[in-house]
């Protein structure tokens, strides 16, 4: 488990994810949302007037339940808000990072 911070347009949020997420993250993240949450029967509470309404913990729902069910991510802080450019603080500067 690696840790990823992970945001909506708004706080960034610190989740430990498997490997294979943390070491491909922009990959699980546009599967999730640019594939999933259109096609899956199982996202359809998400799509609303053409639109798809979402957030992070949205795709670490989808992680745990569909991808990784035996290795789930889990929260571990919320940074507040960190302007995009800006580094992170010292123990995530470096993490992979994804804005939905």
């Amino acid at each position: 488990m690696k840790p990823v911070v992970l945001s909506a347009d708004g706080d960034r949020m610190v989740y430990m994810v498997p490997d294979e997420v943390a070491e491909n993250l922009e990959f699980y993240c546009l599967d999730f949302c640019e594939r999933w949450l259109w096609t899956s029967p199982h996202a359809a509470c998400y799509r609303t007037d053409g639109v798809c309404r979402y957030n992070e913990a949205d795709f670490i729902a989808y992680l745990n339940r569909w991808v990784f069910p035996k290795r789930p991510s889990r929260f571990i802080e919320n940074l507040g808000w960190v302007e995009f450019g800006q580094e992170l603080p010292g123990a995530y500067r470096g993490c992979p990072q994804f804005n939905f």
